[in-house]
């Protein structure tokens, strides 16, 4: 990228500049667009002059407030989709808008780079709020502390390899109700709710590299019963491959006998309860919190 070269021609009066933008899913498919009548490949990745997107005029401040602008689109068959879009395959997904100079397109800038916010759709069109890299500042940060463990199964905090055997496997649909509601065959070896909370990927068919949440799992009659909390976006038909991981209710005592990964456990357990704050003594009664010294709680 020659950013002087573009500030060059910018300086010399006559301009052959458009705008672009690239668009990263969370799956990794990239997608690009233009405001030019030709397309203009940005960075390595080709920027579609059909796809009919533009968007305003970014909002962008020296301080800490967040940056912020929205994009507008026609829905296509070979770009952005309805389908996608209600699917979710666009939430959160990376955008970087770019000035270009069309006649070298190496000799570009970048103007903006955040996510995708908001998404509606009327009238075959959409409109995406694009949320600047200062949105991440809005959100809470720091540790709660609370009984239950407050990591991220397989996360950099837990630290648990969910790659190991007994963990996770692969199965097919063997038939499935409102989009939430499945029935695997051949899923043997592993206790009744064992994958509760756990993660339910789409590995093939129209629903591939959605996911959801387990909310039930239940053995029925040598198969196996998954209920997530969400329906997937996408149609999900029989025959299609998913992959079960194993679920956490982050508790103690499902970390230490289900994962023996208590040394990584991020709860509290032993942190008192609000009942023990506001109670006064009562005999033979057990007070959430409280510790026994010498025979007698304290």
């Amino acid at each position: 990228m020659t950013r002087e070269a573009l500030l060059d021609h910018l300086a010399s009066g006559a301009t052959t500049v458009c705008r672009a933008w690239t668009i990263t899913r969370r799956d990794g498919q990239v997608l690009g667009f233009t405001d030019h009548d030709l397309e203009v490949e940005v960075d390595g990745v080709p920027c579609r002059a059909d796809a009919g997107m533009t968007a305003r005029v970014l909002q962008q401040t020296t301080g800490l407030s967040v940056d912020n602008t929205e994009a507008y689109g026609a829905l296509s068959a070979v770009s952005i989709t309805e389908a996608d879009l209600i699917a979710g395959r666009f939430d959160g997904a990376e955008v970087r808008a770019y000035l270009v100079n069309w006649q070298s397109p190496t000799d570009f800038v970048e103007q903006f780079r955040g996510q995708l916010g908001e998404v509606t759709r009327s009238g075959g069109a959409f409109k995406a709020e694009l949320r600047g890299l200062s949105e991440r500042l809005n959100r809470p940060h720091g540790m709660a502390y609370t009984p239950r463990c407050s990591a991220v199964l397989g996360d950099g905090r837990c630290r648990f390899d969910l790659t190991q055997p007994g963990y996770s496997i692969n199965a097919v649909v063997d038939a499935v109700s409102d989009g939430r509601k499945f029935v695997l065959a051949e899923v043997s070896g592993f206790d009744e709710r064992w994958f509760e909370g756990g993660r339910f990927e789409i590995l093939s068919g129209a629903a591939s590299s959605l996911f959801g949440v387990v909310k039930n799992d239940r053995l029925n009659g040598g198969k196996r019963e998954i209920e997530l909390w969400q329906s997937i976006g996408a149609d999900v038909a029989s025959g299609d491959r998913v992959r079960l991981r194993a679920g956490c209710d982050k508790t103690q005592t499902t970390c230490r006998i289900k994962f023996a990964n208590f040394l990584n456990f991020r709860g509290f357990p032993h942190i008192p309860g609000e009942d023990w704050l506001a109670s006064y003594p009562v005999p033979d009664r057990a007070t959430a919190g409280a510790r026994r010294v010498g025979g007698s709680s304290s």
